[in-house]
Parts: C-alpha cells; sequence; structure tokens
C-alpha cells in the first residue's frame, strides 16, 4: 500500500504513491505537478535530482533543464483551491508558484511588474470563500524516540532483517525541516535562540547518520528525497532558527561524501550561502560546537567536493562544469562559516593549514589573483576572496609573479628614459646592484640600500669586492645570511634577544633617527621580493603587527603596526613577565594591597630606569580586582606596540616600500613568517627522493654513500650542508623537494673536497670509495663554505 504525503503549514511532502486518490484528486495533482515538481530518476547505484520546468539566469544553470512551461494562469490557481477544498487537504505538492510574494528555492521565471500587479489586484478581488488564508507558525510534532530506542532498532532490524520501524523513522525525520527539528530539538517548545546553544541532541544526531550508512539502499535513497523536498520548501519571509536548525543538521549527513549525491549537496550549500549575515553568524558559533572529529570530517568533505568539481569529471557522473558553475562558490562560502568557527575557538578547532586545498596549486592562480584585483568581493567570484583556502606555495607564487611583474615595468621604465634622453644603455641599469667589502658589510649594505631606493624593485644582484664569483643567484643568499647576522648580533644594540622565548625583539631606546630600522624593514622586504628565506628569530606577533594594516594608509598621521595585543601575544615574547600577569589576573586575595601596583610601570633604556603612565594619572591608580584586566591589556599593549612604536613603523615601512603588493592581504601572520623564515621543516628524505644526478646515478656508490652520511648527521651539519649546497640554510616554502638540488660528478682526484654552485643548488663529488673518506671530505668543506673563489 502507498502512502500519501499529508499537507502542513511547513511546505511540500513527497508524494510516493496517488493509489487512493480519487479521480478529481488525480486530475488537480497532476495540474500543480506539472507547474513545478521533483522527483527522482533511480538507477544502478545513482540517485540523481532532476527539476523540471525551472526557469534559469543566463550564467546560473540548474541540473536538468525541461521543457519551459507557461506561467499559470489565475484560473489554474482558483481551480487548484476549490479541488483543495473538495478533497479535504489530503494532498499536497512541492510548490505553488501562483501565490504572489512566495518565491521557489530554484528561481521562477520572472514575472514583469504589470503582471504581478494585475495577479495581485485580481487575488485581493476573489470573493471569500476561495481565499487562502497564510498559513499559520508551525508547530513542531511531538516526537519521543530517544538514542537509546534508535539504536535498540537498529539491532533488532540488523539481527530480524525487518527494518521497517527505522524505515519509518528516517520517511518521517527528513520529510521536511518541521520533523527534522521534531526528531533532533531537545525540546520542541523551546525557542532556543541563542549562539551559545543550538538546541540541538548532538549524540542523537551523530547517532542516526553513524547508523545511515549501514541501511538498505532504499531507506538512504528516501532519506536524499526526504532532503529534497525540503530544500524545495516555499519560504514565507526570513528564516527562522528552526530553519538554520535543520541546515545544521543536514550539512551533516554522511550520504554527501558519494559523488552521486553531490548535486543534492550542492543546492543544500546553495542555500545556508545564501542566508543572511546574521544567520551566518549563529551558525558560525554552532558549528564550533561539534566534536573535533566530526568539524574535521565536514572541512574534509567541502574540500572533496570542491576538488571533485575543479577537476573533469565523466559525463555520466556529474553535469557539465558550465552548467554547475554556482557550485564551487557556494561550497566555499559554507566552507567561510567553519574556517570562522575555527579561528574564534581557543585553541583552533584544526589547523589553519588544513583548510588548504592542495588541487588550488595546480589551477591558473593568476587568473583569480586578477580576477579579485579587478573586482574586490563583489559577486565575481575569487578563490583570493578567501584566501583560507589557499597554500602558503599558492601565495608565494601570486607574490613571486607579482613582484617579477614589477621588476619587469622597473626596468622597462628606466630602459625607456635612457632611450629618450639618448643616453648610452648600460645593462647594470635593469638591476639593482649592491658592492660591499666583506670587512665593512654591515655599513655599505645599508649605505647602498640608501643611496638605491629608487631601484629597490629591480632584480637584485650583489657583488663582493675583491671576489671573482658572478652572482646567479649563490652570491645575493651569501650576502643575506652574512648581514642578517651582524644586523642582530646584541652588540648592534637594535635588536634585544629574549633567551625565553629565543627570539629577537625591537630595542626601546630612543634616538632621533630610526632610518636603520627603515633599512632593515627593507632588508627582511627584499628577502620576500627576491624569494630568499631569512634566518630571522622574530616572534609570530611581529608579523602580526606587519599586517596592521596589510597595505599603507595614505593618511600619514594612521597609526601603523598597533595591532591588538593579548596576554597570549606578550607570551610569544617575555613568557615569565606574561606568567606573572596571568597569575594576577587568577588572584583570589586582595589585589591592590597584597601586589601594590599602580597604573605605573618602568622599564631600562641603556641603563637608566624610566617610568612610563600606562592611563593618565596612572601613577595615582591603584590596581585592584575590578581593574586588572584593564591594567594587563594596557601593560601588554606599552610593550608591544607603544615603547616600541617608533621603532617598528620605521621598520614597517622599510618592509611596506619593496612589498607593497596587494597580495599581502591574503596571508596570516604565519604565512608571512614562512615566506621570510622559510619552512621549519628540515626533511632531508625529501631532499634525496627529489634529487637529480649527474654523471652519477642514485645506485652509485658515492651517492649511496653521500646519503647514509648526510642522513646520518646531525641537524647542526645538516644546516651548513644545505649552506654550502645552496648559499642559505634556510628551508623555502613548499619543502626540500622544491630546492632542485642536484649532484654532480667531477673526474678529479679523490684528494679533493666537494665543489658547490649555490646559484644552481648543485654539489660535485669526486667519485669517492668509501663512506668514511667522503664523511671526512664532505664535513671539512661544509664547515668552511664562506666566500666565493676561482675554480
Amino acid at each position: 500500500m502507498g502512502r500519501t504525503g499529508t499537507r502542513t503549514s511547513t511546505g511540500p511532502v513527497v508524494i510516493t504513491s496517488n493509489e487512493d486518490l480519487g479521480p478529481t484528486q488525480k486530475q488537480a495533482l497532476r495540474e500543480l505537478i506539472d507547474q513545478n515538481t521533483a522527483v527522482f530518476s533511480e538507477k544502478p547505484g545513482r540517485t540523481t535530482l532532476i527539476e523540471h520546468h525551472v526557469h534559469t539566469r543566463p550564467g546560473e544553470t540548474d541540473l536538468v533543464r525541461g521543457a519551459k512551461q507557461p506561467f499559470p494562469s489565475l484560473s489554474t490557481f482558483i481551480s487548484s483551491l476549490n479541488q483543495r477544498r473538495e478533497t479535504g487537504g489530503r494532498f499536497s505538492v512541492g510548490t505553488n508558484p501562483s501565490l504572489p510574494g512566495r518565491r521557489h528555492g530554484s528561481e521562477l521565471p520572472p514575472i514583469c511588474s504589470d503582471v504581478r500587479q494585475k495577479q495581485k489586484i485580481s487575488i485581493d478581488t476573489l470573493p471569500p470563500e476561495v481565499k487562502a488564508p497564510f498559513p499559520s507558525e508551525p508547530v513542531i510534532p511531538l516526537r519521543t524516540k530517544t538514542t537509546k530506542e534508535f539504536q535498540e532498532d537498529m539491532e533488532r532490524a540488523t539481527t530480524s532483517g525487518d527494518w521497517r520501524d527505522v524505515r519509518d523513522f528516517y520517511l518521517t525525520t527528513f520529510d521536511s525541516f518541521l520533523e527534522i527539528n521534531a526528531a533532533f530539538k531537545r525540546d520542541a517548545n523551546a525557542p532556543f535562540n541563542t549562539i551559545e546553544d543550538s538546541g540541538v541532541n548532538s549524540k542523537f544526531v551523530n547517532a542516526v547518520y553513524d547508523a545511515l550508512l549501514c541501511t538498505p539502499q532504499d531507506i538512504q535513497k528516501s532519506v536524499l528525497k526526504g532532503i529534497i523536498n525540503s530544500l524545495l520548501r516555499e519560504w514565507k519571509g526570513p528564516r527562522t532558527k528552526d530553519d538554520l536548525r535543520a541546515y545544521f543538521i543536514l550539512v551533516q549527513n554522511p550520504q554527501y561524501s558519494s559523488t552521486s549525491t553531490h548535486v543534492i549537496y550542492a543546492h543544500l550549500l546553495r542555500q545556508i550561502a545564501a542566508l543572511s549575515e546574521a544567520d551566518h553568524h549563529f551558525l558560525v558559533h554552532w558549528f564550533k560546537k561539534l566534536s573535533p572529529r566530526r568539524f574535521r570530517q565536514l572541512v574534509e568533505r567541502f574540500l572533496h567536493f570542491i576538488s571533485t568539481r575543479l577537476l573533469p569529471a565523466p559525463p555520466d557522473e556529474l553535469p557539465h562544469l558550465t552548467r554547475c558553475s554556482w557550485w564551487i562558490p557556494a561550497a566555499t562560502k559554507v566552507l567561510a562559516l567553519f574556517n570562522a568557527a575555527n579561528s574564534i575557538s581557543t585553541p583552533p578547532i584544526m589547523s589553519f593549514t588544513d583548510f588548504y586545498n592542495i588541487t588550488l596549486d595546480h589551477i591558473d592562480i593568476m587568473e583569480q589573483y586578477r580576477t579579485w584585483q579587478s573586482h574586490g568581493n563583489s559577486n565575481k567570484f575569487s578563490f583570493c576572496q578567501f584566501p583560507f583556502i589557499l597554500s602558503t606555495v599558492v601565495k608565494k607564487a601570486i607574490i613571486q609573479r607579482d613582484s617579477e611583474q614589477q621588476m619587469i615595468s622597473m626596468a622597462r621604465q628606466s630602459l625607456v628614459n635612457k632611450v629618450s634622453r639618448r643616453q648610452r644603455v648600460d645593462m647594470n641599469l635593469l638591476f639593482l646592484n649592491i658592492k660591499v667589502r666583506r670587512a665593512q658589510l654591515l655599513s655599505d649594505s645599508l649605505d647602498e640600500l640608501s643611496r638605491k631606493r629608487a631601484d629597490l624593485k629591480k632584480k637584485l644582484k650583489v657583488t663582493f669586492v675583491g671576489e671573482a664569483g658572478l652572482d646567479m643567484g649563490g652570491l645575493t643568499k651569501e650576502w643575506f645570511l652574512l648581514l642578517v647576522r651582524q644586523i642582530f648580533h646584541t652588540d648592534y644594540g637594535m635588536f634585544t634577544y629574549l633567551k625565553d622565548s629565543r627570539c629577537h625583539w625591537f630595542s626601546s631606546w630612543k634616538c632621533d633617527n630610526y632610518s636603520e630600522f627603515q633599512l632593515v624593514g627593507t632588508l627582511m622586504g627584499l628577502a620576500v621580493y627576491n624569494s630568499i628565506a631569512l634566518d630571522i628569530h622574530f616572534p609570530p606577533y611581529c608579523y602580526k603587527k606587519l599586517l596592521t594594516p596589510p597595505i599603507v594608509p595614505c593618511d600619514q598621521n594612521t597609526p601603523i603596526g598597533m595591532a591588538t595585543a593579548t596576554l597570549g601575544d606578550l607570551q610569544q615574547v617575555m613568557p615569565d613577565l606574561a606568567h606573572g600577569l596571568g597569575e594576577l589576573l587568577c588572584y583570589e586575595g586582595n589585589v591592590e594591597e597584597d601586589f601594590y601596583l599602580t597604573f605605573q610601570v618602568f622599564q631600562e633604556e641603556l641603563g637608566v630606569v624610566r617610568s612610563y603612565n600606562l592611563k593618565p594619572g596612572g601613577d595615582k591608580i591603584p590596581v585592584n580586582k575590578q581593574n586588572r584586566k584593564e591594567y594587563v591589556q594596557l601593560y601588554a599593549d606599552f610593550l608591544l606596540n607603544k615603547s616600541v612604536y617608533k621603532q617598528f613603523a620605521a621598520f614597517y615601512r622599510g618592509f611596506h616600500s619593496v612589498c607593497a603588493s596587494d597580495a599581502l592581504m591574503l596571508l596570516r601572520p604565519e604565512e608571512v613568517e614562512m615566506l621570510v623564515c622559510g619552512s621549519p621543516e628540515l626533511d632531508m628524505s625529501a631532499l634525496q627522493r627529489a634529487a637529480q644526478y649527474e654523471g652519477y646515478s642514485k645506485a652509485d656508490l658515492t651517492v649511496r654513500c653521500f646519503w647514509d652520511v648526510v642522513l646520518a648527521f646531525p641537524l647542526e651539519l645538516q644546516k651548513k650542508l644545505l649552506h654550502f649546497a645552496t648559499g642559505s640554510d634556510r628551508v623555502p616554502v613548499g619543502g626540500l623537494a622544491d630546492l632542485n638540488f642536484k649532484i654532480a660528478k667531477i673526474d678529479v682526484s679523490t684528494d679533493w673536497l666537494p665543489i658547490s654552485h649555490t646559484c644552481f643548488n648543485q654539489i660535485c663529488l669526486p667519485p669517492y670509495k668509501s663512506r668514511k673518506e667522503l664523511k671526512q671530505k664532505l664535513t671539512i668543506a661544509i664547515s668552511n663554505a664562506e666566500g666565493f673563489g676561482l675554480e
């Protein structure tokens, strides 16, 4: 016996059979379903949604487009009402597009304004007996099944093979948003209108979804039918919290992992993405309450969905990409809600790197970047609007190509200026040429950078006076390495090394000229601009300041580098002090009498202790239990921002004078640190797998001995080997596999030491015959690797 749908105020119910309908009911049902309906086409192993007679706008394609039908007339509407009255409302339909002011979720054909007006006037003049009242506020049915009872039903069904109770439960539960709330809302009559509590029985939801994939195929298909039925509901204004709860539950369905359900998944994501900002705010806070395992599963499902749609798919699996171009934007926007939930969680549920979609490493990202530059955050979709999904490798590629374009532009401008003045063209004008003496490396470098500010955006080329090395990249790496080592030496006094946090911080001493800090910022900007990783140890908060704001403001009076300082940020720089302030916040005794603190702090500068008020009259304001949070916040802000404002402002301007790029807006502070310092992971096994050989093969004795020795080296010697072969001991973004490392053979006596070509990341080995001999010669070579001579 088939069953008929029952009419509720929540919207459509799928009619699975019309066996019991009379002739009048069947005729009315046919008329209304012809206007707009959704059915399933069931093939072996597939369930696909087919939408009939749905008009689509240019650029927005539905899954299957049927023949376009004329918009239903008023007479059809009146006839439907009469038939519905006659049958006592014993059937329902997916939608009724002729109702004014109500819109189908899949975009009905547009109506011109005069037709709307005529329709409105006609309906207003209908006789009372045919006027249909608007549905009252839906009342959630009472459902009493518990998690334990459901699990018992599943156990009985699995043992006996009788799935009727389980089938009825799934059919009813996913029949509409109202039924979803009835099943999973902890209290049907409670509003649960806060961001703190979704009101959802998460344990029950998890149990139902965990069991779903173990049920027979017909039950799984019925759940998908019910979800489609819910998604095709007619909306009458803004969403209610019960609607949000239904979306919150539906998006957790594990069935979407299958490609055959991606059509339904896409429609669900489009509706969630189209919710208001206030509704998204609720969902973000509800998402962060999910268990870490469930949260990760959902994020991975989004990323898989996006990757699947990015890659070419067989025509029998997914619609053609041109017909569902909205899938990826919808999924990315919903994924952004999960990223926001992760960001506001303390600690984060997942690492920010787990949101990277590696598939995007292989698309034309510059096209996306140009689209974003041209259209910003408008309706024109670009992945750059959602930078959390782009890996550091992609962002580095964007910055590199953006830098290359600026270099070419600067070189072309210099060339045009020379030619227009009829002057002799010197190829050196295409580069930023830095000439330094090793003995006066720091002073020469800072002097060169000061004099050649106009050339900073040209390709960098370094020459060491009195040395024959030609800079094809290796000398530049060497110059950065040695220069950074001297600048951050404690004797120079610009930066203080903090042993507890093992990082450098800006000295707070005051002076009349902060130009040297600007030059250090310029140096760091040049390293990023020229794709050189530096051995710099700033705390992560420094990079947060560097992106505050990411683009230099036009107004010179706008504060720069003043990032919000928290106790956690202070922990990165001064962990002992941060710990003490944390104890102050937790102290249960009399804060004012026991600590005897005021809103005045003291700081030593060049051997002189100076006092500073954290707020006006701070020396006379005691710290107590009521104002201690303010004291801690002001103290952290003073140490990390105000006390070093001029030093950091000069440093900020120097960095951005070179790295002025929209691409910086795509970066997190952690990603800026990685671009500046390289990857923290020194994986020599990855280098071995990616190594290339010239004159040797990886099976040769010398090569096998080389890798045996290198993999057994301590970390310090591995870094020295990296410096010997590449000119830098830093690992580039993307790892050692991106180095294009090469081992070449030189036919010389085995008395020779290994030779390197740092410009090409190449090491040349004589044909050593033993592991002991190779280890001895290699250790000597990498331990004495400064300077460039004739080979």
